[in-house]
């Protein structure tokens, strides 16, 4: 037994099935009034299923659109299904949960976002899980130079400069 309690990643979990059931619902009853989702995952996770056309446009991350049209979303314990539309070329992905990194609802300003706590090694499994603060969500993740979202689907441009946002730190709260 530890000697503290790992609050962090008991959040990063609790979170995780917040997305999780959430889609589960969608999945069967469809989407409500003017939600929608702007999922972003990271495509080099080892069990990330995608088109290999679609990674080589999309080798490190993605942001698909979950709003129009979307087909087959299965919810699993550990990630999701999805058919979703690439310019007319409907194509199936699977995205674990642990390879997503930001999960907004802009018709509510709901945002999540998950970030290593150290950038340059993912490899140790720590995550904090932010939840973005009041603010105009599209900015905070950069989410206004989408594609447009009727195509369902969007990569985030890598190239763009990044918008600085106000995020709050589970570390703040954490005792020495």
């Amino acid at each position: 037994m530890t000697d503290t309690i790992d609050y962090g990643n008991k959040m990063h979990r609790a979170m995780r099935g917040l997305i999780a059931e959430v889609l589960e619902d969608v999945g069967a009853n469809g989407l409500p009034g003017e939600h929608h989702f702007f999922i972003t995952f990271d495509t080099r996770h080892p069990d990330v299923e995608m088109a290999d056309w679609l990674f080589d446009r999309y080798p490190s991350d993605m942001t698909i659109v979950v709003q129009h049209w979307f087909d087959n979303l299965i919810v699993a314990p550990d990630g999701f299904q999805i058919t979703l539309n690439f310019g007319d070329n409907p194509e199936p992905l699977a995205v674990p949960f642990d390879a997503i990194r930001t999960f907004v609802d802009p018709s509510v300003e709901f945002g999540l976002r998950f970030e290593s706590q150290d950038d340059e090694d993912e490899e140790d499994g720590e995550h904090e899980v932010v939840e973005l603060p009041d603010m105009d969500l599209a900015e905070a993740l950069d989410l206004d130079k989408a594609e447009d979202p009727k195509t369902d689907a969007k990569a985030d441009a890598e190239d763009a400069p990044a918008k600085e946002a106000d995020v709050v730190s589970l570390d703040a709260f954490r005792k020495p």
